[in-house]
Order: structure tokens, then sequence, then C-alpha cells
């Protein structure tokens, strides 16, 4: 049996985000013969030396890497997120290993896919992923983006709802030969991903492009997101998004997605200056944005672009509705334990993975490209759960929902 090299043991755990006594503890290493388990751990990194496999299957569990992995002759380059568009303040959140570890997966499952289409000769370049730049301007942007979603302002506002505008727009992105995945963990809530870290990813490949949309954020918020990503695929930019709007192509999805759902003309509408009390502006804002299904943290950032409000004034505010929101989501949270039962776990799962994913799996397993061990990869489920998350997928297609 080859030998797995400290060094490998370090980068696994390292890049997990664990340290020695949190590994040492989820792993099961106990104290013994009076050396405590982050001691016993440190010397498996540190020493030459033999761990047994059963050790091995758990650390492959916890630090979320393939068994393979371990290995290797040394630690890989770093995983390729593409460009990492955050600032400073959302790479040290703590959930860096996180955001790592869901990169990973959101590539190896668009490999899977591109993979296929392109055995199955359905591999048909969309001629819009990287079809502009920012030297084109917002407008033409929005524009392609408008004709190729074939969608506008007023029927997303006629759902009546930001659950149902976003679930319009998503059918037409998706329509369009994007896969758009609601992805805000590893799997279960104890690796929940704070929106801080990450609010959106895309990965711009004109064969099989990503947009993967962090769940945890407020409902309110991931048409927004999910527009900012789709312009992150017009300008042919693979990356990471986070929640400040500094960089240069931040700010220009951002400013590609607000103009989508908020005109100018609107925001113009609305009744505030530099000089409103930020109690009266906050109310203000509440009552815009809930009319025009958008979140209310959109409205001030345009309202600071817009230079109506100050700086501190737009930070203000979106401090106030995160809080307002974390204690909004925390009490549905409580009545919801309150309740019996809850929502099914495939209509769940099959809400966040989307509509384009589940019916690229159903029709190649039907047609035996894939297999159901296959199939289990993409879904992000184990193999005898794949019949019954797409048989339900399929119902749910014929009745419309």
């Amino acid at each position: 049996m080859p030998v797995v090299k400290p060094s490998i043991l370090q980068w696994a755990r390292e890049s997990a985000g664990l340290s020695l006594e949190e590994a040492a503890a989820k792993v099961g290493i106990n104290p013994a013969r009076g050396v405590s388990g982050a001691d016993r751990l440190l010397a498996l990194e540190t020493e030459e030396g033999e761990v047994s496999r059963p050790v091995l299957l758990k650390m492959a569990k916890i630090y979320r890497r393939p068994l393979v992995s371990f290995y290797l002759d040394e630690p890989p380059a770093r995983g390729d997120r593409g460009e990492d568009f955050r600032t400073l303040p959302d790479r040290h959140t703590g959930g860096e290993p996180l955001v790592d570890a869901l990169v990973r997966d959101i590539r190896s499952r668009q490999a899977v896919v591109r993979a296929v289409q392109v055995e199955e000769e359905e591999a048909e370049p969309l001629p819009f992923i990287g079809s502009m730049s920012r030297n084109d301007g917002v407008g033409p942007v929005l524009a392609s983006i408008r004709q190729v979603l074939g969608l506008d302002l007023a029927a997303f506002r006629a759902q009546g709802s930001a659950d149902a505008g976003f679930a319009l727009l998503r059918s037409r992105v998706e329509a369009a030969g994007i896969y758009v995945l609601l992805i805000g963990n590893l799997g279960s809530h104890h690796s929940a991903i704070d929106v801080d870290a990450f609010r959106g990813f895309a990965l711009a490949d004109p064969i099989a492009p990503f947009v993967v949309i962090n769940d945890q954020d407020a409902k309110t918020a991931w048409s927004f997101t999910l527009l900012h990503e789709v312009a992150h695929l017009w300008i042919g930019a693979t990356g990471v998004s986070g929640g400040h709007f500094e960089g240069a192509v931040e700010q220009f999805c951002n400013d590609v997605a607000s103009s989508f759902l908020l005109p100018q003309r609107e925001l113009d509408q609305l009744l505030i200056t530099r000089a409103t009390d930020l109690g009266e502006a906050a109310r203000l804002v509440t009552e815009f944005a809930e009319v025009r299904l958008v979140s209310r943290s959109l409205v001030a950032y345009r309202l600071f672009r817009a230079d109506k409000i100050t700086e501190r004034t737009w930070r203000a505010l979106t401090d106030t509705f995160r809080v307002q929101w974390l204690q909004s989501r925390a009490a549905q949270r409580e009545r919801a334990r309150g309740m019996d039962g809850g929502p099914n776990y495939y209509i769940v799962r099959r809400h966040r993975l989307g509509a384009a994913l589940l019916n690229f799996v159903a029709r190649n397993m039907s047609e035996g490209v894939l297999t159901p061990t296959r199939a289990s990869k993409l879904l992000g489920v184990k193999p005898r759960s794949v019949h019954t998350l797409l048989s339900g997928a399929a119902l749910a297609i014929e009745q419309g929902a």
C-alpha cells in the first residue's frame, strides 16, 4: 500500500481550514499514552509513517478531499476559481475552505456535463458567452441580455412576488442554455457558507456555462445575483463574487443587474437626499423596494451610486437591512421548528438543482449515457436517491410546476 506523505496530510488539513486540535477531534485521533490527539496528528504530518486506512477514509470525508488526492507526491496548486472578484473583507470571513470546496465541486460537475455534451455531439457553443466586454458599456450589454432571455421588466414584475419573479428569470436563463444552481453549503447546515464570503459564482464556458447562487442570502437578492452572474458570462469573466462592490468588474456587473431591475427614471422618483434622516430613508426604501420585487440593499446601493446618499448612509442602511433580515430569518426558523413536518427533501433538492440540470441528467440516464452513480455526482445525492429525485421532477414538469 502506498505511503501517504506527511506534507499531503498537512496540506489537506490546512486547506480544510482546520487547526490540529479541530482536525484531531473530527477525525477521531484521541489522546494515547500521554500524548494529545493534536500532537499525534502533528506527528503524522511531520514524520514518515503509515496512516491506517480507516483514519485516511475519515480524513478524506472531514477534509472534503477525494481519497486518491492523499497519494499525491506533493500538494497541488490551489484550485482554479477563475478570477476572484471579491475584495479583502470578503476573503477573510473564515469561509475560504468552504468556498474552495464548493468551487471544486461545481467545476467537477460542470466538467461532466461538458464532457457528455461533447461525447453526444450536443456541444453547441453559446454565442453570447464572452461576446462583449466592459468597454461596450452597461446599456449594450443589458440590451443583449434582454434580447437573449426574451424578458423585460414588466413581465418580471407581473409575477407579483420576489420568489415568482426569480422563478421566471431563472427559467429564461436556463432556457438560454445556462445551468443555474442554488447552493449555500456543502451538504448540511453545518457547512453553510456566509454570504459575506460568497454570493455567486459564474463559470463562463461556452458549452456548459454554470451560475451558482448562495441560497443563504435573502430571496429578494437572488434575482439581482443571477443577473449579476449572467453579466459575468456575457463578458467572459469566470470567478467568485462577494458582497463588496469596489472592483471594476463587480461594479460593472452590478450596474447591469441593477439597471435591469430598477431603471434610473424610477429611482429618480424616490425622494431621498443626503439630508434625509436614516430612519426615514430606511422606511422609504423598504416601501419602494417591496412593490418592485427587489431587495432594499439594491435600492440603497443605487441611491449611493446616484450620489443621492453618502457612502456612510449607504453602509448604515445596508447594515440595518441585514440585521432585520437575519432577525426575520431566525424567527421563521423558530416557527418552523414548532410545526410538524417541513418541506419535502426532494422538492427542496429539485428547486436547488434547477430544471436545466435535472432534465439533462434525466435525458442522459434514459439514453444510457449516465449511470446512476455518475448521475448522483451531478445531482449531489446518493445513487439510490437518483430515481426518486428525477421521477418527481418529471411529474412536476408535466404539471407545469
